[in-house]
C-alpha cells in the first residue's frame, strides 16, 4: 500500500498579519504599552485553517525583501507608493504602521517557539519564496494569501490552489483554474500575462493603457501568451484589431520589462527541509514564557489544542 504524500500549506505571513492588525480590535501586552492584536490574529488564523485542511507541512514565507531592486530596476514605480517618506535616510522602508511594526519580532520569536518553519530569501519577497516552494513540492500544496499575484501558480494537475482571505480568513475562498476561469475568463497559467495587462494600482503596475480586464482576456483567449499577442501586434496579417494593436505597441517598452517583474520566480534556491507541522510546541518553556509576557494565554491555548489533534 502506498503512502499518501501529506498536505503542505504556504502562508503569506505578512498579508496574514496585516489582515490581522487591522481587522482585530486593538489588545495590549499586560505591560499596557504594546500592542498584540496582529500576533493574537495571525495566531487564531493559523489554527483555523490548520483545523479545517489538517496540512502535514506548514511554512511561514517571508519578504526578507519587500521591494527587491532588481524589480524597481525594471519598473521604477514597483511599489514606490508603499515607501515612507524618508528618502534620505531609508529610501525602501516599506509603510508599516508603528503599532504593527513592533509586533514583528513578536510575531518571529511565537513561531520560533512553535518550532513552525519560516522561510525567507535574499532579494525575493514572499511570493517568490512561495512560487519556489510549491513548484514540485510533489504534494498537494494550499497558499494562503490576499495576493492576487499568487493566482499564477494555480495548478489543478500538481493539486496546487490558493486560499484567498481578501474578504477574511473566515470567508476564505479556495481557488482553482475553474474559479480563476470563471472570474477573469483566463486560464491560471495566464494570469500572470492578464495582470502585466491589465496593471495593478497597489504593485505600482500601470499596465497597457486602454486595456482592461475585457480586453486583455480577449486578447490572451486568441494569442496564448504575452509573447503571441506582442507577435501579433506586430504582424499585419495577425487578425488583431487596429486598437488592440495601437495599444500594445504603444506600451512595448513597459512590456519588455513588466512580465519579469509579474512572474513569481519559481527557482530561489531554498531548502525544503524541515516543514513538519509540530503536534506540541518544540520550545514550551518559551513558548509559555512569551505567552504570558505578551498576553497570548488564550489564541496559544487555541493553537496547542488544534496542534495535538493533528
Amino acid at each position: 500500500m502506498t503512502q499518501q504524500p501529506g498536505r503542505l500549506m504556504l502562508l503569506d505571513t505578512a498579508s496574514m498579519y496585516f489582515r490581522a492588525f487591522f481587522g482585530v480590535p486593538e489588545i495590549l501586552a499586560p505591560d499596557g504599552t504594546t500592542p498584540v492584536n496582529a500576533v493574537r490574529g495571525l495566531l487564531d488564523f493559523i489554527t483555523r485553517l490548520v483545523d479545517e485542511y489538517r496540512p502535514t507541512d506548514l511554512v511561514c514565507c517571508w519578504d526578507d525583501d519587500w521591494r527587491p531592486q532588481w524589480r524597481v530596476d525594471l519598473v521604477p514605480t514597483y511599489k514606490a507608493h508603499r515607501v515612507e517618506e524618508e528618502v534620505e535616510t531609508a529610501p525602501d522602508v516599506e509603510e508599516v504602521p508603528d503599532p504593527l511594526q513592533v509586533q514583528v519580532p513578536i510575531i518571529r520569536d511565537v513561531l520560533a517557539a512553535y518550532g513552525i518553519k519560516v522561510v525567507g530569501a535574499p532579494e525575493a519577497e514572499a511570493d517568490d519564496v512561495i512560487g519556489t516552494l510549491a513548484t514540485g513540492a510533489g504534494q498537494p500544496v494550499d497558499i494562503v494569501t490576499g495576493d492576487r499575484d499568487l493566482f499564477q501558480l494555480v495548478d489543478d494537475e500538481a493539486d496546487v490552489r490558493v486560499l484567498y482571505i481578501a474578504r477574511g480568513v473566515g470567508r476564505h475562498e479556495r481557488v482553482d483554474n475553474a474559479w480563476v476561469r470563471a472570474k477573469y475568463d483566463v486560464e491560471a497559467a495566464q494570469y500572470a500575462d492578464f495582470s502585466t495587462m491589465r496593471g495593478d494600482a497597489s504593485d505600482g503596475l500601470p499596465g497597457v493603457k486602454g486595456v482592461g480586464e475585457k480586453t486583455a482576456a480577449t486578447l490572451l483567449a486568441r494569442h496564448s501568451d504575452m509573447a503571441g499577442i506582442i507577435a501579433a501586434a506586430e504582424d499585419p496579417d495577425s487578425g488583431m484589431g487596429p486598437g488592440p494593436r495601437a495599444k500594445i505597441k504603444a506600451a512595448a517598452d513597459y512590456l519588455a520589462v513588466a512580465p519579469e517583474v509579474v512572474a513569481v520566480r519559481r527557482s530561489l534556491d531554498l531548502e525544503r527541509t524541515g516543514f513538519a507541522l509540530p503536534h506540541s510546541p518544540a520550545d514550551p518553556d518559551r513558548l509559555a514564557e512569551l505567552a504570558e509576557r505578551w498576553g497570548l494565554d488564550s489564541p496559544v491555548e487555541r493553537l496547542n489544542a488544534v496542534l495535538a489533534t493533528l
